[in-house]
């Protein structure tokens, strides 16, 4: 994988409709070597497919859960993620380090639905305990890493502390006051 490769695959991850043309355009290729290129990402496995991404909300799944699953003494983390799998609710699934051995994302209409679907996962075969977070506000998700600096939209210099002295708690700390 060279360099045109990855601008490829950051183009797609920002937009995944983009058109060999619009591709070609971006990385300097004519569009049928865009077009072999990603038949080539596409047949190795690099690039997987391509979804459409909804608004949960506009679907009727308003509230989103952070849910961390302990096995239990016998739990099988094989098990536990193959019963997690057949969990409908269950959008993501995240095997971690710690206590918890999954962390999964769960989506579901409402706070009840939430509560039945946390009974069915306490429910699983091998889990001691959940302990979940539910969702306020999703700032941002599925957000592409680009893998070309080049193409990552600059920096908004309001936000960072070092452009604002004035922004450093340590400023002015064990200086003497100055007499007027």
């Amino acid at each position: 994988m060279d360099a045109v490769d990855r601008r490829l695959i950051d183009a797609l991850r920002t937009n995944g409709r983009a058109s060999y043309a619009e591709l070609a355009r971006t990385v300097g290729l004519s569009s049928s070597a865009v077009h072999e290129r990603v038949a080539k990402l596409e047949s190795s496995g690099v690039i997987a497919g391509y979804r459409a991404v909804v608004d949960p909300t506009e679907i009727g799944l308003g509230v989103t859960a952070l849910v961390g699953v302990e096995p239990g003494e016998n739990g099988d983390d094989l098990t536990i993620a193959e019963a997690l799998d057949r969990v409908p609710e269950v959008e993501s699934c995240y095997a971690v380090a710690g206590a918890e051995a999954f962390i999964v994302k769960v989506r579901v209409p409402s706070v009840d639905d939430l509560h039945l679907c946390l009974g069915r996962l306490r429910g699983i075969s091998g889990v001691a305990r959940t302990r979940t977070t539910v969702v306020l506000a999703t700032r941002f998700e599925m957000r592409p890493h680009l893998l070309e600096p080049d193409l990552m939209p600059a920096p908004d210099p309001s936000l960072d502390p070092a452009a604002d002295p004035s922004a450093d708690p340590s400023a002015g700390v064990g200086e003497k006051p100055v007499a007027t």
